[in-house]
């Protein structure tokens, strides 16, 4: 291989990793290798104006695709800039390869302007975090990045570029990351164990997460599920892990309080856990919310979660698709396969509306993105999440994903009609990603649940007043964004979006009908603060 600088051989890897995206936010350390990109006609740069968005936006391209998402970001500043979306990324375990460029190694010990340990603030946020030192290394160390990041239990992974070592020459080939498979499925022995736990159980509860998605095992959960009667819940669960239209689904357990998650389990003599942790709330319960005779048999890739919080009694580090069929094969067959559950409940809400119009027009291949919260129940009621890979769910806690997710997913699924929902509140994080979706002409749809306020705080504060026996009052006057209202049309307009407020519903029909045929973005504000 002959001798080119490392800025342009890191391009020639990422080609070969078939990643032809990078989203980022440009700067001026990092100007040498986009330069060299601007050259590449088999590449496109797509611009965020602001770091957390580059980030979100990469998040929801690498959940559409299943695949590494590369995003740019600049030194230290816009490093500190993405944190909290990488933590995101990280709980929701996306793999992205995140690169930053550095002044250059030779000017280290100078502790100059925008000098930082980027590696350090990278360390909590990631996978893995590291620095290129050396320019005989570029590409050694941008196929571990890839092959770290795409390696059961996927997640996001730093690279600091310094500039001297990219501008140096390096003779490195260019080849394809090596991912190794984890397809593993546990020993005959402890299989037939975690069988007896289930086959032996009258009351068994299934706790699900995202796990199922990433190994393609929806089909085999269902199928264990339908053999045991067992009902199954959600837990740190945003894709589509089941059908949610099937009978034993019962929903989500929620982030909030432990309470909710022990009422789940309270009365279950064995419980199966398979591609997530328990549990993931905020205020989770600190002793165990099992019953003291229930057994507990484990299913993960990532052995880290296994028994991380209470022990169980068969932990299995496994491949859930394999394992779940193993099991399956090894409990009685059920004697009829259940009905899937009927049509939704009625709603009276402008939501249910807007989303049972959309459900009328778009019956097949449409792809959610689900940052409504408060919303979202009605939302789910006429939309419910059904096909893998057609429904994505916020997590980590952060908000101001739902814009940026939805163009991520469009740019990823440009054929499939992509829609995003998010707050008010939210929006707010990254409300120009908007931008970003005008000048590349990415397609998605956006809607904004407008009550004109936090009303997840409005909710959450309640539940702490009754268990603190505090009386009710008057929520805190930060929770409130009425004052002054925010025109979101008008906001997207300025950012070359078109848009529409809807209010009343007899504006819902031609609402939806512009949206759906608008030729780019198109944005919805949406009124959620009361019934129709």
């Amino acid at each position: 291989m002959a001798s080119r600088p490392g800025k342009v051989a890191m391009f020639e890897q990422f080609a070969a990793d078939g990643i032809r995206l990078v989203f980022g936010n440009p700067g001026t350390v990092e100007q040498g290798f986009l330069d060299v990109l601007e050259q590449r006609a088999d590449m496109e740069y797509v611009l965020a104006l602001q770091e957390t968005v580059a980030v979100a936006i990469a998040d929801g391209y690498a959940r559409a695709t299943a695949g590494p998402a590369l995003v740019q970001l600049h030194a230290g500043v816009g490093l500190g800039n993405a944190v909290g979306m990488l933590y995101q990324a990280m709980r929701g375990h996306s793999p992205l390869v995140v690169v930053a460029g550095e002044a250059g190694v030779q000017y280290e010990s100078m502790d100059a302007q925008m000098a930082a340990d980027l590696v350090a603030m990278a360390r909590p946020v990631t996978k893995y975090a590291t620095r290129v030192t050396h320019p005989g290394s570029v590409l050694r160390v941008l196929r571990r990045a890839v092959k770290t990041a795409m390696t059961p239990p996927r997640g996001p992974v730093f690279v600091a570029l310094p500039m001297d070592v990219l501008d140096a020459q390096t003779a490195e080939p260019a080849v394809p990351s090596t991912v190794p498979s984890r397809a593993v499925t546990p020993a005959a022995y402890d299989l037939d164990r975690a069988a007896r736990v289930l086959r032996d159980a009258r009351s068994p509860v299934i706790l699900m997460g995202d796990g199922v998605a990433v190994s393609g095992a929806q089909e085999e959960l269902a199928l264990v599920a339908e053999r045991l009667g067992a009902p199954v819940w959600g837990v740190d669960s945003s894709e589509v892990n089941i059908d949610t239209a099937h009978p034993l689904y019962r929903g989500q357990l929620g982030h909030m309080f432990g309470h909710v998650s022990a009422a789940a389990v309270r009365d279950a003599d064995a419980v199966l856990i398979v591609g997530t942790y328990v549990f993931p709330e905020v205020f989770p319960h600190l002793v165990s919310p099992f019953r003291e005779d229930a057994r507990i048999v484990h299913v993960d890739l990532d052995d880290y979660e296994i028994a991380k919080n209470f022990p169980v009694d068969v932990a299995l580090c496994a491949d859930p698709k394999l394992t779940l069929a193993a099991l399956a094969d090894r409990l009685p067959p059920a004697p009829v396969r259940p009905a899937l559950a009927g049509p939704p409940p009625e709603g009276d809400t402008l939501m249910d509306a807007f989303a049972a119009e959309i459900a009328r027009r778009v019956p097949a291949g449409l792809v959610v993105f689900d940052e409504a919260l408060t919303a979202s129940p009605a939302l789910t009621r006429r939309l419910p999440a059904r096909v893998p890979g057609s429904y994505f769910l916020t997590r980590g806690g952060s908000l101001g994903v739902g814009i940026p997710g939805a163009i991520g997913a469009k740019l990823a699924r440009p054929d499939a009609e992509v829609v995003g929902f998010t707050g008010d509140g939210g929006s707010m994080y990254t409300i120009q990603a908007l931008w970003t979706a005008a000048r590349h002409n990415v397609a998605a749809r956006f809607v904004i649940c407008n009550n004109r306020r936090y009303q997840l705080l409005d909710d959450n504060i309640e539940q702490y007043w009754r268990e603190r026996d505090v009386p009710p009052h008057a929520h805190p006057s930060g929770f409130d964004l009425a004052r002054p209202e925010i025109d979101f049309p008008a906001l997207a307009r300025s950012m070359g979006v078109e848009a529409v407020r809807v209010d009343k519903p007899a504006q819902v029909e031609r609402a939806v009908e512009r949206m759906l045929s608008a030729p780019g973005p198109f944005l919805v504000d949406l009124d959620t603060g009361g019934t129709r």
